[in-house]
């Protein structure tokens, strides 16, 4: 059994992705900033800080990042506080899988102000050994470098970790960084299926296809 995994958050364990961009989407509408029918794909391993500065400095929204930050999280946070589900059979399965020993770990582009709340109030927080932010490392998962931080936090060498995520850009750097790559079907990335499929070694799903 495979012993040391490191899920993405969005759109791998929780069902927050409609949420995630309506809410990123619904910024730019309102700034009547045109878009592609990719800035789904483009903006959903960015998380928020990331996002405000591919919209301010690739996209010509004009405003202070202070203040695109704070519209971001005020859009977002009842949702992450309140609503948003966790995916199905997530919960059961991460139980079992630390039942069976693994180590289970996060890797996410959220801010933890979302993040944290959200797994709090899902009854998920304890069952993590590790939960971080993007943020915790000044980088995305853009970056390759920041897999071999997480590896070099957990102890353990890129190829031991499984990474888990529903984006096709993350899986491809995780892969290229020498992780074992698990792709999520998410109805965000739905499109992307088969490219996720031939860049990662395994895809599931239904997280009960982890056990």
């Amino acid at each position: 059994m495979q012993k040391t995994y490191l899920f993405d958050f969005d759109g791998t364990l929780v069902d927050s992705m409609p949420t995630f961009v309506s809410c990123m989407l619904r910024i730019l509408d309102e700034n009547h900033i045109p878009y592609g029918k990719d800035i789904t794909k483009t903006i959903t391993p960015l998380g928020l800080n990331g996002t405000a500065d591919y919209f301010l400095n690739e996209m010509g929204l004009q405003m202070t990042k202070e203040e695109l930050v704070l519209t971001i999280k005020k859009y977002l946070l009842d949702a992450y506080f309140y609503t948003i589900p966790a995916k199905a059979h997530v919960i059961e399965v991460l139980q079992e899988l630390k039942r069976q020993g693994a180590s289970l770990n996060i890797l996410t582009a959220s801010p933890h102000i979302t993040l944290d709340a959200c797994l709090k109030r899902l009854g998920m927080w304890e069952l993590f050994d590790n939960i971080w932010s993007c943020d915790d490392f000044n980088t995305t998962k853009a970056d390759p470098n920041i897999y071999h931080q997480v590896a070099q936090k957990l102890g353990s060498t890129v190829d031991q970790v499984l990474f888990l995520d529903d984006n096709l850009d993350a899986d491809i750097t995780a892969k290229s960084a020498g992780m074992q790559v698990c792709g999520v079907y998410d109805d965000s990335s739905k499109d992307y299926v088969a490219q996720i499929q031939a860049a990662t070694d395994h895809y599931i799903f239904d997280f009960q296809e982890l056990l």
